[in-house]
């Protein structure tokens, strides 16, 4: 979930983003390159050639073989944030793009070749987050009545369906690979963690137990690992996953018990937002940062 109005046009040119990749296995890093103004988020393209990123409002496609990025063409949803996701299929991207009529977050289809967007959820804000794997149901985190909580609703707009009621943040619904369970992260235990349940919102179970707040997890294409991030408690308040702090990325068994930090970088906002496993499950795709002098 991105909570600015928009995305982060404000700094967007005060920051420079460096897009890696690592290795899994052996922690090793990855430049592909480094751009001198806010880019966030890679999604990896069910091919392995690119990575779909945002970066002041737009969507791009970056080739990782030639190294150039191309805009996706979005018709009028040109306020995207660091939410989108690709249909299983490759076929769509699913955004969230702020709308001009509140400014608030509102979820949309599109081709991934381009083309005019779908509104999905009339209701704001709604962020979204996962994409079923039958490519039926969007996944996402919404503000109702004054509480955050996670949402499903058909991919091509319908009646939503309310997963989690408990006070404080829920976010970050993701499915995983067999359709089976939804991952998120609760503030409900008083730091942010990582929960998994059923589906059908049954069935809520913390998965991290650690001083830390955890947030954004996501799951390898097998099923078998996660992957996400992790502030220090005492940097950020439980709810709030900002930008230009010190992180890591953890991965540990779907089963859940201990954790393996893979990375410890400069980031936050922007960095593993969105699921960027490589197709193989061998690499990660994140952004990390440096504010200009």
């Amino acid at each position: 979930m991105n909570t600015l109005s928009e995305p982060r046009k404000e700094t967007g040119r005060n920051v420079i983003s460096i897009l890696e990749t690592i290795d899994v296995r052996s922690g090793e890093r990855s430049v592909l390159k480094v751009f001198d103004y806010l880019i966030e988020a890679p999604n990896w393209t069910g091919d392995g050639r690119r990575l779909v990123y945002n970066s002041l409002g737009y969507l791009y496609a970056y080739d990782i073989a030639t190294g150039e990025s191309t805009v996706i063409e979005s018709g009028y949803a040109v306020q995207c944030n660091n939410d989108h996701v690709l249909s299983p299929d490759n076929a769509r991207v699913a955004v969230s793009h702020h709308t001009y009529e509140d400014g608030q977050s509102r979820i949309y289809t599109f081709p991934l070749a381009g083309g005019e967007p779908l509104l999905v959820t009339p209701m704001a804000p709604s962020y979204l987050h996962g994409w079923s794997p039958d490519g039926s149901t969007l996944a996402y985190c919404a503000e109702r009545n004054g509480e955050y909580d996670i949402y499903t609703i058909p991919v091509d707009g319908g009646i939503e369906t309310q997963l989690t009621n408990v006070p404080g943040l829920n976010d970050g619904p993701e499915y995983s690979p067999d359709g089976k369970h939804i991952w998120f992260n609760s503030v409900r235990s008083g730091l942010m963690q990582v929960w998994r349940m059923n589906a059908d919102g049954s069935e809520q179970v913390q998965m991290t137990f650690d001083e830390s707040n955890s947030w954004f997890p996501h799951v390898s294409p097998d099923g078998e690992s996660i992957a996400y991030i992790t502030y220090r408690k005492g940097d950020v308040a439980p709810g709030d996953h900002p930008a230009n702090k010190q992180v890591e990325i953890r991965v540990m068994s779907s089963a859940g018990g201990e954790f393996r930090t893979l990375v410890e970088l400069f980031g936050g906002q922007g960095t593993l937002n969105v699921n960027s496993w490589s197709p193989d499950g061998g690499r990660l795709a994140f952004v990390s940062y440096r504010v200009k002098e």
